[in-house]
């Protein structure tokens, strides 16, 4: 089975144009491919987990990956999947967020050696002239076209700017502009950057020739990837400093019984054949396959000895009631309030709710305790005192705990 096969069999590609050149760029590893990622944080999340997966896959099958990033495009934002305009960053911003993917991208991608590269679409979109776009990129998008595009048609709803309908046409240009400089003969994004990518081969061609070699291949990669990357606090991050090793691998660990094998062939290493034997598992079984989920890409992303502490910590955690490596949230002496914090404050502040009637919701519901006791009144409060030594663990639903400390 070829790399292709593999993608396909992983249930990876939903769209492709020119197949036949794809599958003989891809299985004899001549494809130089891009993925574009726009630093719209100052880390990756779950959501981009697919796409560092697919560059890792390749590169290993002898294919030269490039990491996109897109500090010229995050200064207007793509309005796919959007109802609302994307806030505006600042230069500096954006800079700051470039720097934090690198580092986070060097876990997934080998750059040594020209093996890949990464490239900021900063360097060719900042000091283009306006009417030179307009002549030399402009002259071949139809609006007419455009509009009908999937990645416009929640923005029309409230009304598409000038500045996001523009989206379109840089990211286009990206491809250009990487074909001309490092032969990228291959790009590839989620099922709602369909339109984006196709404009972007449909220029090559008219710019440079109906021969041009320029492809494009679409992946499920932002409608499965931005579902798994949300939780009811928000995403998953790939930084430690915003999610633990020990929360990622809680994530990943409690993914739905009808998710938990997809996520093994799209996002996992393991072979194919070791997957499809689990297809037979049910029940208990289950959450065997859901721990090996959680170890392997916890593993990826934060390495083999955060991936053992974190399996460690959950196995004791769901044994004895604690753990030494659970999540933890440190009270300082401004949180308490007359020596006492209630307990809305304090789901609050762990980050077990995003809001205090998230809190008051889960309180009302049985689903809060501490130290496994459980807490039914949604005006109890708790003393510094309380927390002192090696703090109390607090529990809310069945799956998330945090150990409370005095900072």
């Amino acid at each position: 089975m070829g790399i292709y096969e593999e993608l396909q069999a992983r249930g990876l590609i939903a769209q492709v144009t020119d197949e036949p050149l794809i599958r003989d760029l891809v299985n004899n590893g001549k494809a130089t491919f891009y993925i574009g990622f726009d630093p719209t944080a100052d880390s990756l999340h779950v959501g981009h987990f697919m796409a560092l997966c697919l560059m890792k896959r390749l590169q290993e099958a002898g294919n030269k990956p490039i990491a996109l990033i897109g500090g010229g495009t995050a200064m207007i934002g793509d309005p796919s999947g959007r109802t609302d305009m994307r806030q505006m960053m600042t230069t500096e911003t954006i800079q700051h967020n470039c720097e934090c993917f690198k580092k986070q991208m060097s876990r997934f991608i080998d750059f040594s050696d020209g093996k890949a590269l990464m490239v900021n679409n900063a360097d060719w979109l900042l000091d283009l002239n306006y009417v030179d776009v307009l002549r030399e990129v402009g002259a071949h998008f139809s609006v007419n076209r455009m509009l009908t595009a999937e990645c416009y048609k929640q923005r029309m709803e409230k009304g598409l700017s000038f500045l996001e309908f523009n989206y379109m046409i840089m990211q286009s240009y990206d491809f250009y502009m990487l074909y001309q400089k490092y032969g990228c003969n291959l790009q590839f994004g989620g099922d709602d950057q369909w339109s984006n990518m196709l404009g972007g081969t449909e220029l090559i061609r008219r710019k440079l020739g109906k021969d041009a070699s320029a492809m494009t291949i679409t992946l499920l990669l932002n409608s499965e990837g931005k579902k798994m990357g949300k939780t009811q606090s928000g995403a998953v991050w790939l930084d430690p400093e915003k999610t633990s090793p020990f929360e990622f691998y809680q994530y990943w660990r409690n993914v739905a019984d009808a998710d938990v094998l997809k996520c093994l062939r799209m996002l996992t290493f393991l072979p194919l054949e070791q997957i499809d034997e689990m297809d037979k598992w049910e029940g208990a079984q289950l959450n065997k396959a859901k721990e090996i989920l959680a170890y392997e890409l916890t593993k990826l992303v934060h390495g083999e000895e955060e991936a053992e502490k974190a399996q460690a910590s959950a196995k004791a955690l769901f044994s004895a009631g604690n753990a030494a490596n659970m999540p933890t949230a440190e009270l300082a002496d401004e949180d308490f309030t007359d020596g006492k914090i209630d307990i809305l404050t304090l789901l609050a502040k762990s980050g077990l709710v995003p809001s205090k009637s998230e809190g008051r919701r889960a309180v009302q519901q049985g689903g809060v305790a501490m130290e496994g006791e459980k807490v039914e009144d949604i005006m109890a409060t708790f003393t510094k005192e309380d927390f002192e030594g090696e703090g109390k663990v607090l529990r809310r639903g069945k799956k998330n705990f945090r150990k409370i400390v005095l900072k």
